[in-house]
Order: C-alpha cells, then structure tokens, then sequence
C-alpha cells in the first residue's frame, strides 16, 4: 500500500476524532503522539523511508489512539462492551492501549537499531527493543504522574486509572508484554522487509555482534 495511503487513513482518523471528542485536552494528550509522528514521517520519508509492516502498524496505533482521545479511554463504546460481556471490573480498552504501545514501538525501535546501529543480526537487538519500550512505558506514566501534579482531577480522563491503584504496573506490564509479542511475532518478517527495503541480505546471515 503507497505510504500517502497510511498518512491519509491517520490524517482522516485524528480529524474525525477531534470531532466532538469529549474532553479536547485529553484528546490532545491521547493523540499528540500520533499528531507528531505523522508530520516527521512524511518530512523524513525520502531520506529515510520505513518498511510496509511498519507503516501499517503505525497508522492502526494511530486509530488506536484516536478512538482512545475522542471518547477517554475510560469510556471507550467497545471496551464497555467487553466489560460487559466477560464481567470484569473495568473498561479494558487501557489495557489494549498500553498493549499496543509496547506492540508497535518494539517494530519501530527494532527498524531504527537494525538500520542506524551494529545491531543488525545481534542477539542483543531482541532484549535491547524490549528494554526500550519498557522504557518508553515508564517515561510516559512519569508524564501521567506530572499531568496529575498539574491538572489535579482535571487529568482523571486522560489518567484513566478507573480507581486501581496499581494501574501504573499494569500499564508497564501490558506494555513489556506487547513488546515481547512483537519481537517474538514478527521478527521474520520485519526482516524480509528489511532486507527488502535496502537491497541487504537476510539479517540472520550477518555476523552477529
């Protein structure tokens, strides 16, 4: 799929989200990842252009995170669906959220170290991505704690903690997880990709480092 393809599907996405989102500064927060990333891909994308794989798991992280802004993700339609049927104490769609905020960037820090560092090929590529997403998790409960500091209740709807107090754990557990499954899911085929893309060999027949 042509890479203008993604933008617009992301472009379409953040706007319809925005349009009567129930609180604008959470939807800001929720998405500013998205509102940022778009811009610098398009920018960087004749110098750097990034595999078809990652193009397509941006743009449904994007979607994930505009649904997530224009209702909270407290109140997601969906998640209050799953809650319903399986009985469980909360909206679930946070959880899915913080999922893939380990799922995705694990193939993005992983395309990033494999073309700009000696990783290539290395067993240490694998347990470094995951340490960055974890890393990336806990930096931004750090920016929930800090927005909590600021706003006081006013960030409740971007908190999300739906009164669990060890929401900020299992924020960070569900991100490592997502960055395990990705690594473990599609390391392959990220490969091929890769490969691909810059005309190199296989990174498994690389030295390794």
């Amino acid at each position: 799929m042509p890479p203008a393809v993604f933008a617009g599907v992301v472009a379409v996405g953040l706007a319809a989200s925005a349009w009567g989102a129930r609180d604008r500064t959470t939807w800001f927060l929720e998405t500013v990842w998205a509102l940022a990333g778009l811009p610098l891909a398009v920018l960087t994308w004749r110098r750097f252009p990034l595999t078809g794989l990652l193009c397509g798991l941006l743009t449904v992280h994007a979607l994930v995170l505009a649904v997530g802004g224009h209702y909270t993700y407290a109140q997601v339609p969906v998640g209050d669906w799953v809650r319903d049927v399986f009985g469980l104490s909360r909206n679930p769609y946070d959880r899915f959220g913080h999922l893939m905020q380990g799922f995705v960037p694990a193939v993005l820090v992983r395309e990033l170290l494999s073309r700009t560092s000696p990783l290539r090929g290395s067993r240490w590529l694998a347990p470094l991505t995951v340490c960055v997403c974890l890393a990336f998790s806990a930096c931004f409960e750090l920016l929930e704690w800090l927005a909590a500091e600021i706003g006081g209740h006013g960030a409740d709807a971007f908190l999300a903690t739906q009164g669990d107090v060890w929401d900020t754990q299992w924020d960070m557990f569900c991100a490592l997880i997502g960055a395990v499954l990705g690594v473990l899911l599609l390391s392959r085929v990220h490969d091929r990709q890769l490969a691909a893309l810059e005309g190199a060999r296989p990174a498994g027949r690389r030295g390794r480092v």
